[in-house]
Parts: C-alpha cells; sequence; structure tokens
C-alpha cells in the first residue's frame, strides 16, 4: 500500500530537493503539493513546485496555491542563500505556466484531501506554518484526520538562523508555528533546525550526488551553484554555526516520513512558541521539565542514519 504524502512547502532549493526525494520513492504517493510565502514570492514558489515536478515527469500532482503573507506581522526577510527567485536565480524559459495550478485554494485542498483520506495521510511542512493554521482555524477536525505531520522548523537550542533565537520557517510566522504547536495532537516529529546541522554532509558526497549523468542532477546542479557559492562566501559564519557541510534542511523532516527508521533517537516533550520576547519571538520552547503542562508530546529528532539519508538523496537525482 502507498505511503500518502501531502506537502506544504516555499519552494527554495531545499524544499526541491526534500520533493525530488519524495519523488523517487516508488511506494510513495504525494496527493497535493501547497505553496506558502517563505523563500521568495508567492508566484516564484508555485512556479518552482512546477519546474520540479516538470522535470521528474510528475506534473499530473496537484499544486494549489495558498497564502501569501504571514498571519500577523509583516513578512521576513528571506536571505539570498536560495536566490531571489528560490532556485538560484537560474531561469528555465521553457518552464511550465502558472495556469497549470489548481483553482482550489491550498487550505481548502488540505482540509478536503485529509478528509478522503481519512488516517492515512502524512502532512510534511518545510515551509512557515501559515497554510496549516489557517487549516486548523477553518475546520479545527483537520489534524485529528492525519496519520502524522513532518516539520522542518523551530529549534532546540535557541540557536536562530534567521533572527537571533529563531529559526527561519518558525520566524517567519510565529503565530502560526504557536497555533499549529498547540493545537495539533496528532503524531508530530520535528526536524529541528540544530539537528539538520548537526547531520550535515561532506561536500565530496554533494559533488557525487550532483554529477549523476542524468537530467535530475544536471537541474540540481544549476539550482544549487549559487547557494553553494553562497555558503563558500560565509565561511566565518559557517564555522560559529558548526556548519562544516552541506546541508539539504527540509529534506531531513522528508526522510523521517518517508522512512522511520531513518531517526535512531528522540525524545518526546511538550512544545511552545515564543511570541512576545524581543530577541526570542519565533524561537521554539522545549519543555524538558514539564513545566507547560501539555498532554501532547511531540517528537523531536534528535540523531539518525546518516547513510540511509545518502541513499535516499542519491536516489533523489537518479
Amino acid at each position: 500500500m502507498s505511503k500518502l504524502l501531502l506537502v506544504d512547502v516555499d519552494c527554495g532549493v531545499d524544499d526541491a530537493q526534500a520533493l525530488m526525494m519524495a519523488l523517487a520513492v516508488p511506494d510513495v504517493k504525494i496527493l497535493g503539493i501547497t505553496c506558502v510565502h517563505g523563500n521568495t514570492s508567492l508566484d516564484n514558489i508555485c512556479k518552482n513546485v512546477l519546474r520540479v515536478l516538470k522535470v521528474c515527469n510528475r506534473l499530473e500532482i496537484p499544486v494549489y496555491r495558498g497564502l501569501a503573507r504571514p498571519l500577523l506581522q509583516e513578512p521576513l526577510t528571506p536571505s539570498d542563500f536560495h536566490g531571489k527567485d528560490g532556485l538560484g536565480d537560474a531561469p528555465d524559459p521553457d518552464a511550465p505556466g502558472l495556469e497549470l495550478l489548481q483553482k482550489e485554494g491550498a487550505v481548502e485542498a488540505m482540509i478536503r484531501i485529509a478528509k478522503e483520506n481519512e488516517g492515512q495521510v502524512c502532512l510534511v511542512a518545510t515551509a512557515p506554518l501559515t497554510n496549516l493554521a489557517s487549516a486548523v482555524k477553518l475546520d479545527p477536525s483537520f489534524p485529528k484526520r492525519l496519520k502524522g505531520l513532518y516539520i522542518m522548523g523551530g529549534n532546540m537550542e535557541a540557536r536562530g538562523n534567521s533572527t537571533v533565537c529563531g529559526e527561519f520557517n518558525f520566524a517567519a510566522d510565529p503565530e502560526a508555528a504557536y497555533i499549529v504547536l498547540n493545537e495539533y495532537l496528532c503524531p508530530t516529529y520535528i526536524a529541528t533546525w540544530e539537528f539538520t546541522c548537526y547531520h550535515n554532509l561532506s561536500w565530496e558526497f554533494c559533488s557525487e550526488w550532483m554529477n549523476q549523468d542524468t537530467d535530475k542532477a544536471r537541474f540540481m546542479k544549476k539550482i544549487f551553484a549559487h547557494s553553494i557559492k553562497h555558503s563558500e562566501g560565509n565561511e566565518s559564519e559557517n564555522e560559529m554555526l558548526a556548519i562544516s557541510g552541506f546541508i539539504s534542511c527540509d529534506s531531513y523532516a522528508m526522510a523521517a516520513a518517508l522512512d522511520h527508521s531513518f531517526v535512531t533517537q528522540a525524545c518526546k516533550c511538550a512544545v511552545s512558541v515564543e511570541l512576545s520576547g524581543n530577541l526570542t519571538r519565533g524561537m521554539m520552547v522545549v519543555d524538558d521539565t514539564g513545566m507547560l503542562k501539555k498532554e501532547h508530546k511531540v517528537t523531536i529528532m534528535r540523531k539518525c542514519d546518516l547513510e540511509k539519508f545518502k541513499k535516499l538523496m542519491m536516489a533523489a537525482l537518479e
């Protein structure tokens, strides 16, 4: 029986990598891809998803336009890591057009798909959580219909990558992250920013990965070149963050959804999101002491099987 996925993205390069990973697994069926603000404009994000589907020959998968801005705050300016267009500023003149998007909105589609596949769908969220927060407000029963929720976002050691203490996806819409972590009571798995940093891959592997003789690999090499150059130009920042190699942040959450044995060590605890702090707004709060007195616990990934991860990554570009 196929694993059924819904994927919510702000399609930058690592979202593309995560999507391509899932598309390469034979027993996985992606029921829909929903787009939300984040790494670039919403139009660019939608176009980027269609570009990924085209190179993977999977344009039959429906793509839905979601929310273009956070619930309350002004949009957070993304870094230049993914380029201005989200895919390394490497345009394709033959890219699919936005007319291929579904007419139905992303939030409505998420709710409908979960109803049609009660208890069978895993939702993988690799973007700001605005669509997810809106879905639970529109239909409070939505999370109960999910088999599981896999999030790339937040942090466990108060280390930020876009604000002092905030990971980008949570800092880009703290209210949405707060709603999701407090109102989604389905099994929830989180790949935090620090977790991805601790499990980086070597640049030698990255070169081997991208130099496969396939159209997918050539596409990846083209869209990832900008990010690689950006990383080389920020060596002191990378050293400070303990990053010594290649990180495909969103792919870690996807790998956990595809293969539970990928995660080899995790902790279960209550979490929330700080909304008021001047320096800590958007930071994920990890309650190791039980002081939040929350019954619902999420699974925070601590360690993973990097050999399984490498195999999934290699297969994505074969």
